[in-house]
C-alpha cells in the first residue's frame, strides 16, 4: 500500500468521527515546538573559561560526533531539521554565546554575542527562545545563585538574568517572533534546612528585581521554571513548584513546567487544565525521567500523549509553548533530536485526531462505558498512516527512513570531527 493509499483508508475512518483531517494536518503545520541546542553538545557551550557541569546536571555517555564550534552545532541542527516535519524554533542558553575568543563573563553579556544564531536563525526561518545559565560556574559551585546569602554573588547573578531578558528582546525583534526567556535556578540544599523562609525571601527579592525592567511581551515572555529536587539539593529546593506558581501568578509571568522536575507519581498532564484556569499562557519542558530527573529522549508514550491530549482538548494550542529538554550522550546526538522531536509531534497529531468533543459529551453524560471503549479502540486507528503521509507532505522521510540519512551524516561529518 502507498502512503497515500493508507491515508485515504485512515480518512475514511476518523471522518467519520467528524474529523478533518486534512485541517487537522494543516493545523499541526502552524505548531512550533522549541528545540533544545544542548542536546547536540552535552551542554557544554563556546564559553573561554568554560566550567564543568554544576547545578544537579550530568550528561552521560562519550557517543562520538559531539559539536565542539558554534559552527558544528547549528549544521548538527540543520540537519535534524530537516528530517523533522514543519518549522519550529531553537532553544539556546547564554554559555552559547559566541565572544571571538574574549573571555567574557555572564553578566556582561550583550545581544552582540549572538548575532550568528540571530543571523543563522534568519537564514533558516526559525524563532530563537532563551536560558540565563545559572549553574556550572564558579559562583554557583556551593549550589546557590539568586538566593545565596552573598549579596555580591546574588547581584552577578540578578546582573546576568536581566542581561539574558535583553537578549530574549533582541531576539524577539530581529526575528519578528517572540522569545521565550526562561529561568531556572538549582539553589537549594543537600540536606534538611533550619530555615526555609530566608532563602524564598532572597529569592522573590532577586526575581523582582530582574523583572523590574520593563519589556515589550511582543518581543520577550518570561518564564519561571520549578524543580522538585536535584543532586545536591535532595532536600530543599528553594523554586519550588509553589513558590513558581505562586511568583508566576502575582507577577504575570509564565510558570514553566518541566515534565522531569516532580514526584514520580505526579504528571505534568495533569496540572495543564489547572493553571490553564488562571494564567493565559503556560510553557513545557519536555523530558523523560527514568526514576527520577534523568531527560532521557521523548518517547511516543502515555504521558506525551496525555499532555498532547490536554493541549488539544483544551483549545490550548496558542495558551502552551512546546519545548525540548533531554540530553542523551549515550546515543547519535543528531538522532536523538530528531527521535525526541518528532515524537512530540507525533503526540499533538495523535491527540488531534480524538473525537475529543464527542469524548466529553460522553463523560458529561455520565457515559463512561463508552468513553473507555472508545479511547480504547482509537489506541489502534490508523494514526501512523496520516503521520506517514504528513512527513511526506512535509518533503521529510517517512517512517524510519529518516535513519538511513542519520547514518550518512555520521559517517560522513560526526566520524571526522
Amino acid at each position: 500500500m502507498t502512503v497515500e493509499a493508507g491515508y485515504i483508508y485512515a480518512k475514511t475512518a476518523y471522518e467519520k468521527w467528524g474529523i478533518k483531517v486534512d485541517e487537522v494536518l494543516d493545523q499541526l503545520r502552524q505548531i512550533p515546538i522549541s528545540i533544545h541546542c544542548w542536546q547536540g553538545d552535552d551542554i557544554g557551550g563556546f564559553e573561554v573559561n568554560s566550567s564543568e557541569l554544576s547545578g544537579g546536571i550530568d550528561v552521560t555517555g562519550n557517543y562520538p560526533g559531539k559539536a565542539k564550534t558554534p559552527g558544528e552545532l547549528r549544521r548538527d541542527l540543520e540537519k535534524a531539521l530537516s528530517l523533522i516535519p514543519g518549522k519550529h524554533r531553537v532553544n539556546l542558553h547564554a554559555i552559547y554565546a559566541e565572544t571571538d575568543g574574549e573571555a567574557v563573563d555572564r553578566d556582561k553579556l550583550e545581544p552582540k554575542h549572538f548575532e550568528n544564531w540571530v543571523r543563522w536563525a534568519k537564514e533558516n526561518g526559525l524563532g530563537l527562545d532563551f536560558n540565563p545559565t545559572v549553574f556550572s560556574h564558579p559562583k554557583a559551585a556551593d549550589g546557590l545563585t539568586l538566593s545565596h546569602p552573598d549579596p555580591e554573588i546574588r547581584e552577578f547573578w540578578i546582573n546576568h538574568c536581566v542581561a539574558s531578558r535583553r537578549i530574549g528582546e533582541y531576539f524577539g525583534k530581529e526575528l519578528g517572533t517572540t522569545c521565550l526567556t526562561n529561568i531556572w535556578v538549582p539553589d537549594g540544599y543537600k540536606d534538611v534546612p533550619s530555615d526555609r523562609m530566608t532563602p524564598r525571601v532572597r529569592l522573590k527579592e532577586s526575581l523582582d528585581r530582574i523583572f523590574a525592567e520593563e519589556i515589550d511581551e511582543k518581543y520577550n515572555l518570561d518564564a519561571v521554571e520549578s524543580k522538585l529536587f536535584g543532586i545536591g539539593s535532595e532536600s530543599f529546593v528553594v523554586g519550588s513548584h509553589e513558590f513558581y506558581l505562586g511568583y508566576a501568578l502575582k507577577n504575570n509571568k509564565l510558570c514553566l513546567l518541566d515534565t522531569g522536575h516532580f514526584h514520580p507519581t505526579e504528571t505534568v498532564s495533569n496540572k495543564i487544565s489547572a493553571m490553564l484556569l488562571y494564567s493565559d499562557k503556560l510553557a513545557l519542558h519536555v523530558s523523560r525521567p527514568v526514576r527520577w530527573d534523568s531527560d532521557h529522549v521523548v518517547v511516543f508514550d502515555d504521558e506525551l500523549k496525555e499532555i498532547a491530549l490536554e493541549i488539544v482538548r483544551n483549545d490550548a494550542l496558542g495558551k502552551v509553548m512546546i519545548g525540548l529538554d533531554f540530553f542523551d550522550a549515550s546515543i547519535n546526538r543528531v538522532a536523538a533530536w530528531t527521535i525526541g522531536t518528532r515524537n512530540m509531534i507525533k503526540a499533538l497529531l495523535y491527540a488531534l485526531l480524538m473525537p475529543n468533543r464527542h469524548l466529553k459529551k460522553l463523560q458529561e453524560e455520565g457515559n463512561y462505558t463508552e468513553r473507555l471503549a472508545l479511547l480504547e479502540e482509537f489506541k489502534t486507528y490508523p494514526f501512523g498512516a496520516v503521520w506517514d503521509y504528513y512527513c511526506e507532505q512535509m518533503d521529510v522521510p517517512v517512517q524510519e527512513k529518516w535513519l538511513e540519512e542519520i547514518k550518512g551524516y555520521e559517517q560522513s561529518v560526526l566520524a571526522v570531527r
